[in-house]
């Protein structure tokens, strides 16, 4: 039986990009969302297996980790948010939801698969995380995301030295990327462009920049990579190619 993974946020943009890269490799994939009908669409056209979850509820998480199956080569958690307000305007329940949904939910997501992913009989599962370029930059109007994002950061290498070496742990940092999640940003031409200009690279990221590196770190070629948080992000973490 293939190798299978289990993905959150699975029908998402990264989450769906990731699923067809893993697939494409002749990999089991189980996706993992909120929305049945895509869920249903991608399944069927990829060829994955599917249940339906919120990231509050435990308890359909534990069916959505035991529909994978008992042993799992890897999990992607590709759940997240963008609420991108001023300090002033953000409330306990801003900061509470988004912590929820990018470092809480990852934890649950983590804790519900952790013994599927010790059965695996390979060399090392894997466990990959998202995070954002907006935690090692600054950005103003992303204090709510950057400190959920931070969490998962330091959620990651806590991990990775935890369950080393059974399990690896790496998360990946894209900058503005082209999905569903972000069209409140994307889809405003002279706001993508001028985004676009600030990289290296000049130009928004696709999902697919970002599965690519994360179908490597799920996957056994990845065997001595653990404990990383890496930049998809066209250069903006590291880079000034103006001033």
């Amino acid at each position: 039986m293939a190798d299978t993974y289990l993905i959150y946020g699975g029908a998402g943009g990264i989450g769906s990009a990731l699923a067809r890269r893993l697939r494409a490799k002749g990999y089991g994939v189980h996706l993992v969302s909120r929305d049945a009908n895509r869920l249903a669409a991608l399944a069927g056209e990829i060829g994955a297996t599917w249940s339906v979850a919120d990231i509050a509820d435990r308890d359909a998480i534990a069916a959505a980790t035991a529909a994978a199956g008992p042993s799992l080569a890897g999990l992607a958690y590709c759940v997240g948010s963008i609420n991108l307000k001023p300090v002033a305007r953000l409330t306990d329940a801003d900061f509470t939801r988004d912590f929820e949904i990018n470092a809480l939910g990852a934890v649950r997501a983590v804790q519900a698969a952790l013994p599927a992913l010790k059965a695996y009989e390979g060399e090392s599962a894997s466990i990959l995380l998202v995070s954002t370029v907006a935690v090692a930059q600054g950005f103003s109007a992303h204090a709510s995301v950057s400190m959920a994002k931070g969490a998962v950061e330091g959620l990651t290498v806590a991990l990775a030295a935890e369950l080393a070496p059974k399990i690896r742990v790496n998360c990946v940092a894209p900058s503005l990327t082209r999905t569903p999640l972000a069209q409140g940003l994307t889809s405003n031409d002279t706001m993508a462009k001028a985004i676009a200009a600030l990289h290296a690279i000049p130009r928004l990221g696709e999902a697919d920049d970002v599965a690519a590196l994360g179908a490597l770190l799920l996957d056994r070629e990845a065997g001595w990579i653990t404990g990383q948080i890496i930049g998809v992000d066209g250069g903006r973490s590291m880079l000034r190619t103006k001033g």
